[in-house]
C-alpha cells in the first residue's frame, strides 16, 4: 500500500501520492491531530479529485508545523553514546551519558517552539559563542495530541558540542536558540514506520567541496518509537501534539564545524531530503 506525503504549503495543507496532489482545506493542526491520519486522507481523496494544477516537486513548501512543540531525544544510538562520552570526559559527564543509553528511561528534553524551526530552504542559524557546531540528522516522529503516531519526517538538530561539552547540565543552551532546527519536507504517513534498513544520510558541503559525509540506518536506533512516545506523554500533555526527534546515528569527527555559508542535506529514504545552508545571526 502506497503512503502520502502530507505538506503544508503556502497555499494549505497539501496531500500527494504516486505522483498525485490532492488540497486538503482546513487547518494543519487539525489534520495532524487525526489519530487516524492515513484513513482520513486515503478517504479525501478517494473521493476528491486530485488537482492537476499541483506539482510535488514545485509545492511552496513550509516545515510542516504549526503550533507542534518540538522536542528531542538523545543517546539512541551507539554512536551518539560515544561521541557524547568524549566531548564531556573532561568536565566528568562522561558517565551519565554511558548509563542513559542502557537505562530504562530515555533522555528526552524540549528542543524548540515552533518560531524556532525553520523549513526546507531555510537558513538554520550559528550560535555566537559556540564554536563547535554540528548538524544531527534524525527521523522525527508526528504524533498527535493524543500520543498517537500519525506519521514521521526528516530532521536536522543543530547542536553545539563545545556547549554541552563543557558540562551537561548546559544542554538547553547547546540546544535551543533562533533558527536551531529543521524539518521537511513533509510528513510521510503510511500504516507503519518506515523499516529498520532505512537508510539516514548526511552531507555538509562547503563550496563546491564535500566537507563530511555520513549514513546510518534505522536498525541502529536502539529505542523503539513508540517506547519513546510512551516517556514523553508520561504526565505531560501535548495539546496541538508534537513532533519529536529520536536522536542521531551520524557523528561528524572532531575536525567538522559548521561555518556559515555550509549546506547540510540530509535524506531518509522513502521520506524525502531536507536541505538547509547554516548562517550567522
Amino acid at each position: 500500500m502506497s503512503h502520502f506525503m502530507l505538506y503544508r504549503t503556502a497555499q494549505g495543507p497539501v496531500a500527494c501520492r504516486d505522483g498525485a496532489c490532492w488540497p486538503l482545506g482546513g487547518e494543519w493542526d487539525d489534520w495532524v491531530n487525526e489519530d487516524a491520519l492515513f484513513q482520513s486522507l486515503q478517504h479525501h481523496c478517494d473521493h476528491q479529485a486530485a488537482d492537476p494544477a499541483l506539482d510535488e516537486s514545485t509545492l511552496e513548501l513550509l516545515a510542516p508545523l504549526v503550533s507542534q512543540e518540538l522536542w528531542a531525544c538523545g543517546v539512541t544510538y551507539r554512536r551518539s553514546r560515544e561521541a557524547r562520552m568524549e566531548e564531556s570526559a573532561e568536565a566528568g559527564g562522561g558517565d551519565f551519558y554511558d548509563r542513559v543509553y542502557d537505562a530504562p528511561r530515555p533522555e528526552l528534553f524540549f528542543k524548540a517552539t515552533p518560531h524556532r524551526v525553520v523549513g526546507p530552504g531555510e537558513d538554520l542559524g550559528l550560535r555566537s559563542d559556540s564554536k563547535w557546531m554540528v548538524p544531527e540528522p534524525e527521523l522525527v516522529l508526528a504524533v498527535s495530541r493524543n500520543g498517537v503516531i500519525v506519521g514521521c519526517t526528516v530532521g536536522n538538530d543543530l547542536s553545539c558540542r563545545d556547549i554541552e561539552g563543557e558540562n551537561p547540565l548546559y544542554l538547553p543552551q547547546a540546544k535551543t536558540f533562533s533558527r536551531c532546527a529543521a524539518v521537511g519536507p513533509g510528513i510521510r504517513v503510511a500504516p507503519e514506520l518506515p523499516g529498520a534498513d532505512t537508510a539516514i544520510r548526511l552531507l555538509i558541503t562547503r563550496g563546491d567541496n564535500a566537507l563530511f559525509e555520513g549514513e546510518t540506518r534505522l536498525s541502529e536506533l536502539k529505542r523503539t518509537p513508540a517506547g519513546l512516545v510512551d516517556y514523553l506523554f508520561r504526565d505531560n500533555t501535548h495539546p496541538n501534539g508534537c513532533l519529536l526527534m529520536t536522536g542521531t546515528g551520524i557523528v561528524p569527527g572532531d575536525d567538522v564545524a559548521l561555518a556559515a555559508g555550509d549546506v547540510v542535506t540530509i535524506s531518509i529514504d522513502g521520506i524525502g531530503t531536507l536541505v538547509n545552508s547554516v548562517q550567522s545571526g
